[in-house]
């Protein structure tokens, strides 16, 4: 927690209490702005794509000292920011904590005199004179100075500051300065309320709520701010203000936030708190990549994944290399992250204004669709995202310390056939063939492409995609999806032959490409002291997580016992189960410090996040699944030869058996498979382990809603299209439209759950703009998993 610390430091050294505003002077303090006269009409906020402006908050950790909040500094970043990068679209002006002192006869903020001796409402008439939008910073709750004062609430008789409280108190922020408000009480909405019209008498376009829980490094339900959030979310939304959360919110909760806030944080500070010696560092850029791999579905043009300032704009401040720099911009624009810069506006270099400025990179970033990632096991890594248009935005990373290629397979893309690209740092086209395409990128480089599928390539758009539109109650996964799986089958061959015992349970490494770590992660190999494979990954953050979704009916977290260990919080299917510790005199490795017990047969999440002492380690997960094959085990007894006959509850998601061809050595029935005698019969004597691939839905994920008329559609260019999607006994009946006329009904009903079946397809449509859209019309549940279309000309 000591970058939490020198925060609140770095923040309190202004002079000015970090309560929102919201606590009371020790004096009356008189209000120099209410009398001013309101501002012009603002602008209308946009909420559908990412903002773009500036924070003070690097500034003021920078310099380090709380003197550098003046009118003065303020305004000339102000201008330099519409000097410089106003044509761009940077347009917001935001300021963080500091800006008030006090609070006036209503219990409401006041601007400090001291930042803004020419008043207030002086500066917010420039930057809006400037075609810019201005920011301020709150946090949850209100100071005992304030309750203590007991002052009238604005047009509430007989409500006053004494009143709108929770009782007993209750902390409402990280750092204790505040109590937590009651918004089930009517003089709590008054009050808040009267706080938002003074917000909106003079002009402010954006609130950051800061040390919003579940998150801001306590996850375990002691303090809670989702009231909070939905009663302000209501008021600034009324007003026309983009809201924003901080800092780190808790996954968990991230439907919620994308219900009441227009963006939200997933990571701690990307400050460094090293003084004058770099706004940032490498290592809390990289730490984004593991917390995205996470958060990246839960965004898109309903709310954006907040990343924090972007410090690139000058070499000898960034903290980062010329490549780093790039990487940087790289990584804001293909996630749609706000792009708020913490660089000082009047000491832009050349690079920096060439990154920040660069028209495709913005596009991107505006466009709005959250990048994914092909895969994150390695430290060359491949992330992309579609446009409207129908072309892709592909970047690859080199996050290793030497140089070295990274590759990109289109198909991984959801292109099959010819692509164009461009190099969007560099201008230029590129040319790719055979599928795929290689960049020789330095230590920490990165290379952002535009890729655009050519003729007749098929592109595939699954459930995820931004560019799917839904209507109806749509959920992702929730138990309604099937995984994609593995299992071996042991056979014993020779005479007299009996089929081998089998345990039912995996074991799960802490490096594994389905856990997924939220928080500043390390990795520690070779230790010697009997760890599962000689490694762990440790974290030394509060507030850090891991999580791993699968498939059966029991789970085990193994870790180390030490005297540096500390309290875990352990979540189940996303509800919290206990709290374990890591803590004991003496050390023990590959110790179970949570065991699930029976769970019913199925998906489930465990979630785990540090609470306390100095390390938590993640050494291994083990779960047991039941069998997909029945008989687990078989034998081939040379004496009395037959063939192998298996069942399975996934009959229909049998993709293969490796090494194996259908037809010949193995066939598929409708329960089952039947492996051949002929083939048996032909291997040697001994155990022969059979590996069978389960296909699961696309990329592990499925959405689903009730059938009162849901609906999912795509619109794309091209000549035909495909939908498909699980079939399952739960389901029933689909209308399907194609450009706004019925063309077919579809029973997407089965006996046995199959996954990615193509239920539908259109052809020779003429070569244009078209929409399928699907409907549900019977049955308990609809499942939609992607859509396939043909390209007959590459996108202009």
């Amino acid at each position: 927690m000591e970058k939490l610390s020198s925060k609140i430091a770095a923040v309190s050294a202004t002079g000015i209490v970090l309560a929102a505003g919201l606590l009371a002077a020790p004096a009356a303090v008189a209000d120099p702005v209410h009398a001013q006269q309101a501002p012009a009409e603002q602008t209308p906020v946009d909420t559908s794509k990412p903002y773009m402006g500036w924070s003070t908050f690097s500034q003021q950790v920078y310099h380090d000292g709380g003197n550098w909040l003046t009118e003065e500094n303020l305004l000339a970043q102000a201008d330099a920011m519409r000097d410089k990068l106003g044509d761009a679209g940077y347009e917001y002006v935001n300021i963080d904590a500091g800006w008030n002192d006090g609070t006036d006869e209503f219990g409401r903020p006041v601007p400090s005199a001291k930042v803004f001796p020419s008043g207030f409402q002086s500066f917010i008439d420039h930057v809006h004179g400037n075609g810019q939008k201005v920011g301020i910073y709150m946090i949850p709750g209100i100071g005992q100075d304030l309750i203590d004062a007991a002052k009238p609430v604005k047009d509430a008789p007989g409500c006053t500051t004494a009143d709108i409280v929770k009782q007993p108190l209750q902390q409402a922020d990280y750092w204790g300065i505040g109590y937590a408000l009651d918004f089930s009480n009517d003089c709590t909405t008054a009050w808040a309320t009267s706080v938002a019209d003074v917000l909106d008498e003079w002009g402010i376009d954006f609130v950051k709520f800061d040390s919003v829980t579940p998150g801001s490094g306590i996850t375990d339900g002691s303090m809670d701010a989702r009231d909070d959030v939905a009663a302000w979310s209501k008021l600034f939304d009324e007003r026309g203000m983009w809201f924003e959360l901080s800092w780190a919110v808790d996954i968990n909760q991230a439907d919620y936030w994308k219900k009441y806030a227009d963006g939200w944080r997933v990571e701690w500070d990307g400050e460094c708190y090293c003084g004058t010696d770099a706004l940032t560092t490498w290592d809390n850029v990289a730490r984004l990549f593991p917390r995205l791999e996470g958060w990246w579905k839960h965004a898109g043009r309903e709310g954006f994944n907040d990343l924090d300032s972007l410090n690139i704009g000058n070499a000898f401040t960034s903290g980062l290399t010329d490549d780093e720099r790039q990487t940087a911009m790289t990584l804001w624009s293909m996630n749609a992250g706000p792009l708020y810069l913490g660089t000082d506006m009047t000491d832009i270099d050349d690079l920096g204004l060439k990154l920040m400025t660069n028209e495709d990179a913005i596009a991107i970033n505006q466009g709005g669709h959250p990048a994914r990632p092909i895969d994150t096991s390695k430290p060359q890594q491949v992330w992309y995202s579609s446009n409207d248009d129908g072309s892709f935005n592909v970047a690859l990373y080199n996050l290793g310390r030497t140089a070295a290629n990274v590759t990109v397979d289109f198909a991984d893309v959801g292109i099959d056939g010819d692509v164009a690209l461009k190099d969007i740092w560099g201008g230029t086209k590129i040319a790719a063939s055979g599928g795929s395409y290689t960049a020789a990128l330095p230590v920490h480089g990165s290379q952002l492409l535009r890729v655009t599928p050519g003729k007749g390539a098929t592109v595939a758009i699954d459930g995820d995609d931004v560019r799917t539109a839904y209507e109806g109650e749509w959920q992702r996964n929730g138990g309604y999806e099937t995984l994609g799986a593995t299992q071996t089958l042991p056979v014993a061959i020779g005479d007299g032959a009996v089929a081998p015992e089998v345990a039912r349970e995996t074991t799960i490494n802490n490096n594994d490409d389905g856990l997924v770590y939220q928080g500043n992660w390390s990795d520690s190999t070779g230790r010697g002291l009997g760890d599962y494979n000689d490694d762990v990954r440790y974290t030394e953050s509060n507030g850090a997580s891991v999580s791993y979704t699968f498939t059966g009916t029991q789970v085990k977290f193994f870790s180390e016992l030490a005297n540096d260990g500390g309290e875990i919080d352990v979540y189940l299917d996303d509800a919290f189960v206990k709290t374990v510790s890591g803590y004991a005199d003496q050390r023990a490795a590959q110790q179970v410090l949570f065991d699930s017990g029976e769970l019913e047969d199925g998906t489930h999440a465990i979630r785990l996040v540090k609470k306390t002492g100095q390390y938590m380690l993640v050494d291994r997960f083990d779960y047991a699944h039941s069998s997909l094959l029945e008989p687990q085990s078989a034998a081939f007894d040379r004496q009395a030869p037959a063939d192998i006959e298996l069942t399975s509850p996934r009959a229909g998601d049998i993709a293969g058996i490796e090494g194996l061809v259908e037809g010949t050595d193995y066939a598929l029935t409708d329960t089952g498979v039947t492996i051949s005698a002929d083939y048996l019969a032909a291997q040697a004597d001994g155990q022969l382990d059979l590996s069978f691939t389960f296909e699961g839905d696309d990329r592990d994920s499925v959405q689903h809603a009730g059938t009162d008329g849901s609906a999912v559609e795509l619109t794309f260019t091209g000549t035909s299209a495909t939908w498909y999607a699980p079939v399952a006994p739960d389901q029933g009946t689909v209308d399907v439209y194609v450009d706004g006329k019925k063309v077919a009904t579809v029973d997407t009903r089965a006996d046995v759950r199959s996954a990615r079946e193509a239920l539908f397809t259109t052809e020779k449509l003429k070569d244009g703009e078209h929409t399928v859209r699907v409907v549900a019309t019977s049955g308990d549940v609809v499942r939609h998993d992607g859509f396939r279309y043909t390209v007959k000309k590459s996108v202009k």
